[in-house]
């Protein structure tokens, strides 16, 4: 899959640039490529809360949204294809107009804490609540969210990145479970200090 992925982007001004800098490019060889999620692909973007959305604009500006839901609201309906939905927000529509105008994404996502991250770029449909009921009943809202429509990606490529230079961060709740311990082991101390006073 990562030769589709670098297929794809490396564009002749991305090779230049490639042999420039390390005097060859890394394009693959042409030939066909299976567009396959495969387990490991798939059981982590199940576990992810957020990602990052691209999309461009038909004035060629590049616009990036960051989405977030309970774990998992991005669903993996097969192999090639994933789904989520695009929950009431700011009114401004900028990544449904882009989708519609373009079609092309690219979603990129993180865990932090493992310091791991998987770029996806697709072809992605906004889909309308009536136009896709049967997606709309499998999918994670959020409490007091709605969905006002649906993303729907056929995935062309992934590519996992080294976790170089991804500073970990934490969630609330994953701080919280790592220092249980700690809190507990400070309250029995804090209890036995007040009984011998």
């Amino acid at each position: 899959m990562r030769n589709e992925f670098l297929r794809t982007l490396a564009t002749p001004a991305i090779q230049a640039e490639q042999l420039r800098s390390y005097g060859r490019s890394r394009v693959p060889a042409s030939g066909a490529v299976t567009q396959l999620l495969g387990g490991e692909e798939k059981a982590f973007v199940a576990a992810r809360d957020s990602f990052y959305l691209a999309s461009v604009n038909e004035d060629s500006w590049p616009y990036i949204q960051h989405r977030g839901g309970p774990a998992g609201f991005v669903r993996i309906i097969n192999d090639t294809q994933l789904v989520f939905g695009d929950y009431t927000g700011n009114r401004q529509l900028i990544s449904a107009g882009n989708v519609r105008a373009r079609k092309r994404v690219a979603l990129f996502f993180m865990d932090y804490p493992a310091r791991e991250r998987l770029k996806i770029i697709g072809h992605a449909d906004v889909l309308m609540p009536d136009e896709a009921t049967d997606l709309i009943a499998t999918l994670s809202v959020p409490k007091g969210a709605t969905i006002e429509r649906i993303f729907r990606i056929e995935v062309l490529g992934f590519d996992w990145n080294c976790p170089k230079y991804i500073t970990p961060c934490y969630t609330v709740s994953e701080i919280e479970e790592a220092t249980a311990p700690l809190r507990a082991r400070i309250a029995e101390l804090e209890t036995a200090l007040a009984t011998r006073t």
